[in-house]
């Protein structure tokens, strides 16, 4: 029988109700698809309050491949993987290392989106064998930022002003307290982060959704145009439905087409939706074994003078 210390080990490994609640359905939802699951679930959403005060680590970064080497570390890699996505997304060299370490552990992965994944979530769904999907889920464009501004619109607004500038040389006072506020190789980071972030999905996708499909780099250059363009999408915010995703030729599952999955999936995602809105993680990386990678939040009182 356990001593005293055994059940508090025992009892902090267990976690929170909202643990316990979480990983029971995680299992339930391997057990009904015979597949790995790992939830990567950011709660920029639910804690908007700490994303305007500046707190960070909501997006996709460099430290979330050690909470997946922990995930995957042990499981039975034959089984493929359904990776779970709800993320604004983040930094395009972390995200082209996570996925390169995932095709590495993987040869089949199912991005699962219940709601949304944008951005660099976008991309590493666009990295997967196929996306599952549901009327109500969303990608987003993937056309990379510089600094929060959009990189196309940062190399259109200088076109712009040169054609301007080249067409009435008076429009200069016009437009020079406008590019004043670049650093002088912005224009170049811009381009190499477009030429870049095109360059690596594409890859992607004929390595993965696309494998064996003779005209995969033509349906690449599709898919990359569409979600890549700026000036297509019009805002990095916009939301691109299941119906659109599959109009572009992307490899896209219904959930409503398989009801079992759909409510295992639904209930998951409710399950890490209420973790993030009930405590004080921001960021969660869970495998259906219970092994979890949690970033939180620490609160911290400070002392106030009367």
């Amino acid at each position: 029988m356990p001593n005293w210390k055994d059940l508090l080990d025992e009892v902090k490994k267990a976690g929170s109700t909202y643990d316990l609640i979480r990983r029971q359905y995680l299992g339930r939802l391997a057990e009904a698809t015979g597949r790995n699951v790992i939830v990567y679930y950011s709660g920029w959403l639910q804690k908007v309050d700490l994303l305007n005060r500046g707190v960070g680590g909501f997006e996709l970064n460099d430290n979330d491949k050690n909470g997946f080497m922990a995930a995957i570390h042990g499981l039975d890699r034959s089984k493929g993987l359904d990776l779970i996505l709800h993320t604004p997304g983040g930094e395009i060299a972390a995200t082209e290392s996570l996925v390169d370490y995932l095709h590495s552990m993987f040869e089949d992965i199912r991005a699962v989106v219940p709601q949304i994944a944008m951005s660099a979530g976008t991309m590493v769904a666009l990295a997967c064998n196929k996306i599952m999907m549901g009327k109500h889920s969303s990608l987003g464009p993937i056309d990379p930022q510089i600094q929060g501004i959009p990189a196309h619109g940062i190399v259109e607004e200088f076109v712009e002003a040169a054609k301007e500038i080249q067409k009435n040389p008076a429009t200069i006072p016009l437009w020079q307290p406008i590019i004043a506020k670049y650093h002088p190789t912005l224009i170049g980071e811009c381009k190499k982060a477009i030429e870049w972030s095109s360059e690596i999905v594409k890859a992607w996708l004929i390595a993965r959704m696309f494998a064996g499909d003779p005209a995969a780099s033509a349906k690449a250059d599709k898919v990359i145009e569409e979600l890549g363009s700026h000036a297509l999408t019009k805002s990095h915010a916009r939301h691109i439905s299941m119906k659109k995703a599959r109009e572009l030729g992307l490899n896209v599952v219904a959930l409503e087409e398989v009801d079992s999955i759909q409510e295992a999936v639904l209930t998951v995602h409710h399950a890490c939706i209420q973790t993030l809105a009930g405590t004080n993680v921001i960021k969660l990386i869970e495998n259906h074994k219970g092994v979890a990678f949690v970033q939180a939040f620490e609160l911290r009182a400070v002392a106030q003078q009367a």
